[in-house]
């Protein structure tokens, strides 16, 4: 990134309102929970080969809403299992609210949480520290790698701790969206060296394939009104602008130029169409279920 741009990342209190607003604008919580109840009870219906304790991680489980609705089907293709859960998470008010969301929900005993603050890669330190044997049932990544310095040194360390008919699921936005297309053009202005915010499901499966690794994949049909991006001065579209780019205060912290450009790619048939006086945005996301390393 150009050392005038700023992450969004870097600034958490708009970094969650950016991202509050993106969930308002977009269908994204939509699709994954059509995902969860719709294709991945058959993708947990074989973990855990038969115990009756199962263990799950949870790595950028945020405030918690997918992490408790992907448990609940959890539960019910394995009733009777305890399930002990690792959330990881480094937002301190996200896992806040992940606790108060847990405090309001009836029958979870079946769960033992155990709180991390901490990123993806200090929970790997700390698991390697720790010596932890135990190996893994199911371990979920959602939309969360963009937020990780080696996205591919952390799928492989996940997988890794799988156990026997673990499963391991990443979501992404799909390397097809309009995303991809952005990150593609305007990588080298956008993106932070030291972390890689610009990934998609394209680039793990490129990594996988040259590894010849197996997966299975499945496409998350997703949009998002981006209309307000395109009237100058107008707040929520500047919202919407630094969460599209993970630039902070983008509008005024870009050059004219980048900025022109930003917002005719966002324009462009390969990110959106437009449709009744709105501009609605690709954001399909993929869905990438690993196995334990053979």
């Amino acid at each position: 990134m150009a050392s005038s741009l700023k992450s969004l990342v870097n600034d958490d209190d708009r970094y969650q309102k950016s991202f509050q607003l993106f969930l308002e604008r977009s269908s994204e919580h939509q699709c994954m929970q059509d995902f969860i109840h719709n294709k991945l009870p058959d993708i947990l219906a074989s973990v855990g080969d038969g115990k009756s304790h199962l263990n799950v991680i949870g790595v950028g489980s945020g405030a918690g809403e997918i992490d408790l609705e992907m448990l609940s089907e959890l539960h019910k293709k394995h009733p009777g299992v305890m399930v002990d859960n690792e959330v990881v998470e480094p937002s301190h008010q996200q896992l806040y609210n992940y606790k108060v969301l847990v405090s309001q929900k009836p029958d979870l005993d079946y769960i033992k949480f155990n709180w991390n603050t901490m990123t993806a890669s200090e929970f790997e330190e700390h698991w390697k520290a720790e010596k932890a044997t135990k190996k893994v049932d199911f371990i979920h990544m959602i939309q969360m790698l963009y937020y990780v310095k080696d996205p591919e040194a952390t799928v492989r360390f996940f997988q890794s701790l799988l156990g026997k008919n673990g499963k391991l699921l990443i979501i992404l936005v799909s390397g097809k969206s309009g995303w991809g297309k952005l990150w593609r053009t305007y990588r080298a202005q956008l993106c932070q060296p030291d972390l890689s915010q610009c990934v998609t499901t394209g680039d793990i499966k490129s990594f996988l394939d040259s590894k010849g690794v197996r997966y299975q994949s499945y496409e998350l049909p997703s949009q998002m009104d981006i209309t307000e991006c395109f009237t100058e001065g107008d707040e929520k579209g500047e919202l919407l602008l630094d969460f599209l780019t993970e630039v902070l205060d983008f509008s005024n912290a870009a050059s004219p130029e980048l900025r022109a450009g930003v917002l005719e790619m966002l324009r462009h048939p390969d990110c959106s169409v437009e449709s009744n006086g709105k501009v609605i945005f690709n954001n399909n996301l993929e869905a990438i279920v690993l196995d334990q390393l053979s």
